[in-house]
């Protein structure tokens, strides 16, 4: 794999109650990532970029919901949502040990 693909396929952490829950039971991190990106491709990108251990990936593809902007209607776009499952007792911290 292009080592400059590894970097780009993690787009942003998904910061929300559900994946805060997941965090907490399942030792799993959820990321924003690229709408072609694979699991194996997904799975390389976390542990070279966190320098940790990935058990499980399981992806799910988000439709974008319908809006109305004003006027008009419009829709959000689609968006791919990745569930990492770490090795037991590795962890990441995105909050740099504040808390």
């Amino acid at each position: 794999m292009n080592p400059e693909r590894v970097h780009q396929i993690l787009l942003a952490p998904v910061i929300s109650e559900k994946s805060t829950t997941a965090a907490d039971d399942a030792n799993q991190v959820v990321f924003q990532v690229l709408a072609d990106a694979t699991k194996l491709e997904i799975r390389k990108a976390v542990e070279t970029q966190f320098e940790v251990t990935v058990e499980a990936v399981q992806v799910m593809n988000v439709r974008g919901k319908v809006k109305r902007f004003g006027r008009t209607p419009g829709k959000r776009p689609n968006w791919k949502k990745a569930y990492v499952r770490l090795a037991e007792g590795q962890d990441i911290d995105f909050m740099g040990g504040a808390g």
